[in-house]
């Protein structure tokens, strides 16, 4: 008759069935940790996709300030309104989140930039770019403000003190004779005043795009988180914006549609988008991710067609996708590293 050991035997064979059953519970978790690991998104993408994120919100903006001001023949809410009053709203909302959640308050050293940051997003662009569509349709506006991308790199290398090579100079040139070239045609026997205030408008709103990029974009020590940039922007932009927005308040009666315009651009195009756009600048970097901005104009146009009911003819496609191939180029072959 055999003989069992009751010690050594049945310990191995339970060492031995243990390591089969834990042997069948890692396999599982090896392969949901690959499946875990196989779909997690790089930090490249992450910043390329909050920035298409930030573009798509961005593109409504010059159709949405066009419907909230009107034209010069059929004028809606002011246009000094819509540009303030949209910043102060949004301001009383980053001052609500920045509550909630606690944020730390700005470094002494960045109050500058912060200021600086203002000038361009909070005040630069909005203004300009709101007396210039009572004067242009928002599809030559966004033709116009094609040159944006090319106008942020060429701030950012001289704030930065980049050297970019001749091909981006020459890239930048030429786009930009595109732009002078397309407002000339447009405007029949020349520049329009409405074309040189979208041009400052660009210029504004690169410089305040470079300096809130700048923030967030800086060593992990120093560098402020995305989402309070803009929001810091807006508070500390309000003992101007709120006054200003209240002595500006409408007196007659406009339409729905005007403060549903104006409800976009300062909820989504003043607030919201940047939280994606600094987040993508920060994530992607500020020369990868700005590539993004080649859709804005064409984004621009197509929402400016069921919106506002404008038509897009040949010619007006010609030239923006002249001047993005001039921009594409630019950040392809010549931009600073």
């Amino acid at each position: 008759m055999r003989t069992l050991d009751w010690g050594h035997p049945i310990r191995a064979h339970g060492r031995s069935l243990a390591d089969r059953r834990w042997q069948n519970r890692r396999q599982p978790m090896t392969t949901a940790t690959t499946l875990r690991t196989t779909r997690t998104i790089s930090p490249a993408t992450q910043g390329w996709l909050l920035g298409a994120l930030g573009v798509a919100i961005f593109a409504m903006s010059i159709p949405m300030t066009r419907l909230a001001s009107g034209s010069a023949a059929e004028p809606q809410l002011p246009a000094v309104f819509v540009a303030i009053g949209r910043a102060a709203l949004a301001g009383l909302l980053a001052l609500g989140w920045l509550a909630a959640s606690r944020a730390a308050w700005p470094r002494p050293e960045q109050w500058r930039q912060l200021a600086l940051t203002a000038l361009g997003v909070v005040f630069g662009w909005p203004l300009f770019l709101g007396f210039a569509v009572l004067h242009v349709d928002a599809v030559h506006a966004a033709v116009v403000t094609g040159v944006l991308p090319i106008a942020t790199a060429v701030v950012g290398a001289l704030l930065l003190r980049q050297r970019p090579g001749r091909g981006f100079w020459a890239c930048a040139l030429l786009g930009t004779a595109l732009v002078l070239g397309f407002a000339a045609w447009k405007g029949g026997a020349g520049f329009q005043a409405a074309d040189g205030l979208l041009l400052i408008a660009v210029l504004l709103g690169a410089f305040g795009y470079v300096q809130g990029a700048r923030l967030s974009s800086g060593p992990a020590a120093s560098a402020m988180p995305a989402e309070q940039v803009i929001c810091w922007v807006l508070v500390l932009s309000l003992p101007i914006t709120l006054p200003v927005a209240l002595w500006t308040w409408p007196a007659a009666p406009v339409k729905a549609s005007a403060w549903g315009g104006f409800l976009y651009v300062s909820v989504f195009s003043m607030w919201l988008g940047f939280f994606a756009w600094y987040r993508g600048l920060a994530l992607g970097g500020t020369l990868r991710v700005s590539q993004v901005q080649l859709l804005q104009p064409f984004l621009s146009m197509w929402f400016a067609v069921p919106l506002l009911g404008e038509k897009l003819d040949a010619a007006t496609i010609g030239f923006s996708l002249a001047v993005m191939a001039t921009v594409f180029l630019s950040k392809r072959f010549g931009a600073p590293k």
